[in-house]
Formats: C-alpha cells, sequence, structure tokens
C-alpha cells in the first residue's frame, strides 16, 4: 500500500503483506478490514475461532495474532508456521549470503580496510554483528551493543556455563521456540549470554534477540508492549535484575563460586547494591558520599551511596547550544556536567533537611564527592525533563573526550589513588535521534579492538573517532586505564 520497505508482516491467511504498526499499520488495518462482513450477522461459535487473525513478522519471524493482541508460541499440527519460518529463513540467508559478497569485494577496494585485514589476518575481525529491531527495541539493542564492547564484563558472560532450558520436544529448535517454554523456566543470565554469545562471530549479519525480549516482558513488565523506551531505565532494569538473577546462583553453582573463579573482579570490592556483590557491581559499581549541612546550627550529616551509574544534569546556561560549531557562548563539557554534580549547591524550599539537633527541617547545602570510582564509569547526560505537561529534550551538543577523562579532582581522597588509576578511556556511547522520549531512535557508537563502530540496529558499519566526538551523547561508557607495569615504582 505504502511501498515501504520497513517492518514486513505476513498475513498468514491470505499471505498479503503490509506493514507493522509502528510504520503506517497497514498490517493493523487490513486484520481491521477483515472484521467488517463479520458485523453484518450473528456469529457462530465456528465463525468465532475463524476470526483469530495471525500474521508473521518477517523479519524476527515472530507470530503474533491481533485479536488476541498477543504474541502466539503454539503452532497446526502439521507445523506450518514451522514451515513458514524456515521458507523465509532461507530467503534471508540466501539474501544475506549475496550481500556478503557484494560487502567483501568493498571491503577489498578500500585501502583502509584492507591495511586492518592484514594488521588482523582475517576478514572477520570486520563481521561486526548488528540485532534487529522488533518493533521500537532499538533502546535495547544499542545498550546490549554497548555493553557487549566492554571485554572484561562480556567475557565474564560469554564463559559462563550453558544452561539447556528447553525440553525433549523444543530441543534443538531455533530460538524462537524457548518463548513456550513456561514462566518458571526464563533466565536473563542465560539469554544475555547467548546474545553476547551471538555478537562479534561473524558468522552473520543480524541477530533476532527475540529470546531475551522475552524474558525482558516476563520479568520487566514496565518494557512490554512495542513502545518506544528509555534507553537509560532500560540499562538499570538490565544491570539490577542480572545483578539479583546472579546473587541467586546459576545452573547449579552458586553466585560465590563463580566469583571466586574470576577473583580478580570480586577483589577489594565493597559496593554491595541489594546485598552481595556480583560481577555487576565489582565492575560497574562506584561509591558516593552524600554531605548535607545544616545551615541554621552547622550540623554536617554524612551518608555512603553506592551507585552503577552517574545521571548529570546538563547545565541550564548551556541548553540553547544544539551543534558543536554554533558560535556564541563557551561549550558545554563533560566537565561542565561534572562540576555541576559535585559542587555545593543550596536545597530549595521543596527539599529541607530534617536537621537532628534542631529537630525541624531547615535549609541546608548538599556535595556529593566520590568515594569509590567504579572499573567501568558509567555517565548518563539528563537529556529529558518535564514540563507543565511535557517531557522535553535538551538537545545541546556536550563536548567529551575519548581518551584520559581524569576523575581524580571529584574523589574524596584523591592522595590515596594511583598515577593512573583516575584516567578512563571511552569505550562506548549511546545516542538518541528525535525529540522526545516516547519517540525517535537510538544508536550506539562502540570501540573493540581499536576501531570504532556504528550500531544502528541490524545495521553495522565502521566509522571514525572523528565521527565519534560530534555524537549528541546519552549515555557515555568509560574504561579504567589500566596502569602500566612498573608504573608506581616510577
Amino acid at each position: 500500500v505504502c511501498r515501504s520497505n520497513k517492518s514486513p508482516w505476513v498475513c498468514l491467511t491470505c499471505s498479503s503483506v503490509h506493514c507493522g504498526r509502528y510504520v503506517n499499520g497497514h498490517a493493523k488495518k487490513h486484520y481491521e478490514d477483515a472484521q467488517i462482513p463479520m458485523t453484518n450477522h450473528k456469529k457462530t461459535e465456528k465463525q468465532e475461532k475463524v476470526q483469530h487473525t495471525v500474521c508473521m513478522d518477517c523479519s524476527s519471524y515472530s507470530t503474533y495474532c491481533y485479536r488476541c493482541d498477543d504474541f502466539v508460541v503454539n503452532d497446526t499440527k502439521l507445523g506450518l508456521v514451522q514451515k513458514v519460518r524456515e521458507h523465509l529463513q532461507n530467503l534471508e540467508n540466501s539474501a544475506f549470503t549475496s550481500d556478503r559478497h557484494r560487502k567483501r569485494k568493498l571491503l577489498e577496494n578500500s585501502s583502509l580496510n584492507s591495511k586492518l585485514l592484514k594488521v588482523n589476518g582475517s576478514t572477520t575481525a570486520l563481521c561486526a554483528t548488528g540485532l534487529r529491531n522488533l518493533g521500537n527495541t532499538c533502546f535495547m539493542n544499542a545498550i546490549l551493543q554497548s555493553l557487549s564492547n566492554i571485554q572484561q564484563f562480556c567475557c565474564y558472560f560469554k564463559e559462563l556455563p550453558a544452561v539447556e532450558l528447553r525440553n525433549g520436544k523444543t530441543a534443538g529448535r531455533r530460538t524462537y521456540h524457548t518463548r513456550s517454554q513456561g514462566d518458571n523456566n526464563v533466565s536473563l543470565v542465560e539469554e544475555f549470554r547467548k546474545t553476547l554469545c551471538a555478537l562479534w562471530q561473524g558468522s552473520q549479519t543480524a541477530f533476532s534477540p527475540e529470546s531475551l525480549f522475552y524474558v525482558v516482558w516476563k520479568i520487566m513488565p514496565n518494557f512490554r508492549g512495542y513502545q518506544q523506551q528509555d534507553a537509560h531505565e532500560f540499562m538499570r532494569y538490565l544491570l539490577d535484575h542480572l545483578h539479583l538473577e546472579l546473587q541467586g546462583g546459576f545452573n547449579g553453582v552458586s553466585r560465590s563460586v563463580i566469583l571466586q573463579e574470576n577473583s580478580n573482579l570480586s577483589g577489594s570490592n565493597k559496593c554491595c547494591i541489594n546485598g552481595a556483590s556480583t560481577v555487576v557491581t565489582a565492575i560497574f559499581g562506584g561509591i558516593l558520599q552524600n554531605e548535607v549541612n545544616c545551615l541554621i546550627c552547622g550540623t554536617e550529616s554524612r551518608k555512603f551511596d553506592p551507585f552503577l551509574d552517574l545521571s548529570l544534569d546538563i547545565p541550564s546556561q548551556f541548553r540553547n547550544k544544539r551543534t558543536k560549531n554554533q558560535e556564541g557562548g563557551p561549550m558545554c563539557t563533560l566537565r561542565d556536567c561534572l562540576r555541576s554534580f559535585t559542587d555545593l549547591e543550596e536545597l530549595d524550599e521543596t527539599e529541607l533537611y530534617m536537621c537532628h539537633k534542631c529537630k525541624k527541617k531547615q535549609k541546608s547545602t548538599k556535595k556529593f564527592w566520590i568515594q569509590k570510582l567504579p572499573k567501568v564509569l558509567c555517565l548518563h547526560l539528563k537529556r529529558f525533563h518535564w514540563t507543565a505537561y511535557l517531557r522535553n529534550k535538551v538537545d545541546t551538543y556536550v563536548e567529551f573526550p575519548l581518551r584520559g577523562l581524569d576523575m581524580k579532582c571529584y574523589l574524596l581522597e584523591p592522595e590515596n589513588s594511583g598515577p593512573e588509576s583516575c584516567l578512563y578511556d571511552l569505550v562506548a556511547v549511546v545516542v538518541h535521534h528525535g525529540s522526545g522520549v516516547g519517540s525517535g531512535h537510538y544508536t550506539a557508537y562502540a570501540a573493540h579492538e581499536g576501531r570504532w563502530f556504528h550500531f544502528n540496529d541490524s545495521t553495522v558499519t565502521l566509522t571514525d573517532e572523528e565521527t565519534v566526538g560530534k555524537a549528541k551523547a546519552y549515555i557515555l561508557f568509560y574504561v579504567e586505564r589500566q596502569a602500566k607495569p612498573g608504573a608506581e615504582k616510577l
């Protein structure tokens, strides 16, 4: 109808193909038009059953019933849905093969990539795997691609023992059948592990994270449906649930045994959120000191708060500066945002502090210090804020360093840190394109083996540092720089 090639959905009743609900919604209109003849006369019970119009997403191969407004996990007695899936997959694989040959020729003709091929010794190093969009799931894809390039975190999950959750009936089938395994057997850690293993193998152009998304639906009700979600909110829920599941043991192996085998992660780590330490807190966990001073009697209150990421305001004086090259006024930098976060501020009337000495709420000041820095510093720029009725986006360009972010001046006790222990290098950036939190699109830039890639759902392209530096960052992932051997002796 609209000649769109995005999100094709095929009707399994009549085989016609229409675009999905988040393009122009012609697949849904096709279903609604099919219902009109039935409204003119009384429906029999048999006709009632016929009206469950089922369609299939040609990208993820998931089947969907518009009447039930839910996904369908069962098949016909003859396995017809499975046959359609296999046919579509064969078509897609043949298309991928020809596309890969075309891309390989382009790579061989590129002097830059020919040089890279000689250094790395094979073409597989360039075969980064994209993640298919399952219907506005770019928020999830951008976070997964970013986390997959944090080597210490990613390797931990990839080295975990596999868990065979499927029973005998579904064993050996493709991953989209794992949604039939029932509510009690879903494992976020296992599906997260499978997704990370599928990336960077070079065996396919794009991977469908449908099984992981299904588990997300099961254990994180906030993310059910196909509306656009906030990538930062998803990242926090994902890390929190991975942390909780790892605490409960994994495949009969207790969490403590797993951490003992990876003692370099758990050693001297005191940052525990909701219980004992896991790989999540060992890598992303830091500790803030929150100082509050009563302005009336001078009483000081100190509190230590663990964190997995820091949410930074973009200072109000920079909010009209949208591009890097825009003239007029100073450029907003990441240091400005960090300084705004850690500077002394007077709490307003709505945030009066309950002073234990004065025995009532008083005016006070607040200041943050970082008591312990994490191995991976995750910085979230607060681009979305509420006005009277709307959640608007701050589209200001914030300049950020790709190397050598120095966090020493924000530490509570900087004198106790090593010469390079406070330096961080950028490994990934999540970018939000568009104007609103409930709309727009997410992509990610990430560094892998010294090269930068741009991850845009199924599409992965090589890029350069200059392009990354121009991005309007939403979430920044910095990895602690490893001190060189013998540096302390010098």
